[in-house]
């Protein structure tokens, strides 16, 4: 029997959808602003993938919510081994439940959070027991998680199925949330974790904004600005990122870089949206939605932006998407398509096939997107 250590952060990603940009030491204000708790439902996506091998595997987890939950609605094989202390799981506990699941003899680690989860488990993990994540937080730069969490449970699967798969040792990243908060970048290498070497299902490390190429962003802006004046009556979502904030600053708006804003007829309608106001101010409105990709991953949603909701996107419409980015950033994916992850699976089967991308003034180029656990 493979035997699997799971680990569920409950409190990964609350941040994300109000707009706090993370949830280190803010669970309470983001349920206190309404949201919901989303890593036992991502969790369950991706072991809902080893339905066809559920014989040969059992599960070694902790009580309640980081994992026990789960494994019963699932009707898994499972045995608990360790009880956190209190429903409000911190950083102790996660460590303090690798340390007793390794003790068990596990053949893989496979725990549900963000970049603070990684740092945690990597701060006592093994080097050399293979790890896998579950994308469920807000920030996810390391390179550790599967690109969504049915793409995780699919590679799980053929690692059980015994099919060969070499590993990697990837870095595990995090950055500063309160600078993150106020604008700014500040990530953090806090050290590598061995995992499945396979790019198809396990995302690479998040790389840099900073595009080199000045102009090829003001060509881009230029367009942007151009389709903006033809259509004046809509109002336009803008995303977090580099590229979206050159759209901005040549529009001369105030922008919020790891936000989402809201612009009409060339002002600022509404800075530093989430999920719930963002909606309620567009869903009845013609509006278009700017967005770039993240750099090294190729995610559009799903990473840092989950304001954009899928209530959001499907109010926006598929054919009001403009996608922006580089020529240079898609050729640093080396032929990978790009990825969606919105925590709606229809959606993100909606999402996938070709998908226009602008990477100049006049000028589109067509890349696939497209989540593993979609393709043949």
């Amino acid at each position: 029997m493979f035997k699997i250590g799971l680990i569920i952060n409950p409190l990964a990603g609350l941040g994300g959808s109000v707009g706090l940009k993370g949830s280190d030491d803010l669970a309470a204000q983001a349920l206190a602003l309404g949201a919901e708790p989303r890593a036992l439902q991502r969790t369950a996506l991706a072991l809902a993938e080893l339905a066809a091998v559920h014989e040969h595997f059992t599960v070694l987890t902790a009580a309640g919510d980081m994992g026990e939950t789960v494994c019963q609605a699932l009707n898994l094989s499972y045995q608990v081994c360790y009880h956190p202390e209190s429903g409000l799981t911190t950083a102790n506990d996660t460590k303090a439940a690798v340390n007793q699941l390794v003790a068990q003899d596990i053949d893989l680690l496979l725990f549900a959070g963000g970049d603070g989860t990684a740092r945690d488990v990597c701060a006592v993990v093994p080097k050399n027991l293979c790890v896998l994540g579950i994308p469920a937080g807000v920030k996810i730069h390391s390179g550790v998680y599967g690109v969504t969490p049915a793409a995780t449970g699919r590679l799980l699967a053929k690692l059980i199925a015994g099919e060969p798969v070499s590993l990697r040792s990837a870095e595990v990243m995090d950055i500063d949330e309160t600078a993150f908060r106020a604008g700014l970048v500040q990530a953090k290498r806090y050290g590598d974790m061995l995992v499945p070497n396979d790019l198809s299902y396990v995302q690479a490390v998040k790389a840099s904004g900073v595009e080199s190429d000045e102009l090829v962003l003001l060509d881009i802006a230029d367009d942007i600005v151009e389709r903006m004046q033809e259509a004046p009556d809509h109002y336009y979502i803008m995303g977090s990122g580099s590229t979206v904030a050159a759209v901005m600053a040549r529009l001369g708006l105030p922008n919020t870089l790891l936000g989402v804003d809201l612009v009409h007829q060339q002002q600022v309608v509404a800075s530093d949206l989430d999920a719930q106001r963002l909606y309620q101010l567009i869903h009845d409105k013609p509006t278009k939605l700017v967005i770039t990709l993240i750099g090294g991953q190729g995610h559009i949603f799903g990473r840092g932006n989950q304001q954009l909701s899928p209530q959001v996107i499907r109010a926006v419409g598929q054919e009001n998407i403009w996608l922006l980015a580089t020529k240079r950033k898609l050729n640093a994916l080396q032929g990978r398509p790009l990825r969606v992850d919105t925590n709606d699976p229809q959606l993100d089967q909606a999402l996938s096939g070709l998908m226009r991308v602008i990477t100049g003034f006049n000028d589109e180029v067509l890349v696939r997107v497209a989540n593993p656990e979609f393709e043949a």
